[in-house]
């Protein structure tokens, strides 16, 4: 984790390593979306208005009410939107979660606590997804529970070794209250709520039409295949969902065109929001940065 955050607080303020960035995320949709059949566009701005909102305001918005440190919205909102741009050129987007950690680390905060502020946020949002996927009648895959089991037991057993041989590791602030977790829980069902919105444009987009619930349970389905990474539009989790999308009844080209117009419709507001904060971060650490915008070499 701190060799990955270095790495990636040194990219961050490589002049050349910036502009490689901005060139794939322009050419990713640039490329991509004159090669898609036909498409009409109206419904795919209908549902990615209130995808940017889910993802930019109520996502960020989510991680600050778990944070609980008292830095703004604005920072968070910047930091976040940062993070998803970093993320899209990651594999399994793990480069967001490190550059979250180190953004807070920048902070002032202790590497523990960002690690817990990240995670907590992360753990919330899969509250909410699976919590939107169950109402919505989809019955979740026993692989899937079984891996969230999984994971929540080693989480429990890594936490008590840790605070047996290092209890130093273990994060100084207190865990997010009811309250906190409820104020989180709200905001992340609003964003699936918006995730579904997204799909059911770009599907909409090919002339096919698809239920909320069926397009909210068949990106809920999708989602047992994000544990093997890959790069963004070309990952297992993208094929798992067209594969959902075509058991719901949608064409199989039909899928595949309204996967691969959203994966390319994601970069458009990560450059433009993320891509214009990474350059304003890049001018203020050139230029004596505030604590709040530090990248911490290690």
């Amino acid at each position: 984790m701190l060799r990955m955050r270095a790495r990636i607080g040194a990219l961050v303020r490589s002049k050349t390593a910036l502009a490689a960035g901005v060139a794939v995320s322009v050419a990713t949709p640039v490329v991509t979306l004159p090669s898609l059949p036909a498409v009409r566009m109206w419904p795919v701005l209908l549902g990615l208005v209130p995808w940017v909102i889910g993802k930019y305001v109520l996502c960020p918005l989510r991680w600050r009410v778990l944070t609980g440190r008292g830095l703004s919205r604005s920072w968070h909102l910047r930091a976040y939107a940062e993070s998803e741009l970093i993320g899209l050129l990651t594999p399994g987007h793990v480069g967001a979660d490190v550059w979250r950690v180190t953004r807070l680390h920048g902070t002032g905060m202790s590497h523990g606590d960002a690690v817990l502020s990240v995670g907590a946020d992360r753990l919330v949002g899969a509250v909410g997804l699976i919590a939107f996927v169950a109402f919505a009648g989809t019955t979740l895959p026993t692989r899937m529970l079984l891996v969230a089991v999984a994971v929540g037991a080693a989480a429990i057993l890594t936490v008590l070794v840790v605070r047996r041989l290092r209890p130093s590791l273990l994060p100084s602030v207190t865990l997010p209250g009811p309250r906190q977790l409820v104020h989180g829980l709200v905001l992340s069902l609003g964003y699936q709520l918006s995730i579904a919105g997204l799909l059911l444009g770009t599907v909409a987009a090919t002339g096919h039409t698809l239920s909320f619930w069926t397009a909210l349970g068949a990106f809920g389905a999708s989602q047992l295949a994000g544990a093997i990474p890959g790069p963004h539009g070309a990952s297992p989790r993208d094929a798992a969902l067209v594969v959902a999308l075509a058991a719901s009844g949608v064409p199989w080209a039909a899928a595949a065109v309204a996967v691969a117009l959203k994966a390319a419709l994601a970069w458009l507001p990560a450059l433009t929001l993320g891509g214009v904060s990474l350059l304003i971060f890049r001018r203020r650490f050139r230029h004596g940065h505030t604590p709040g915008d530090a990248v911490p070499a290690s």
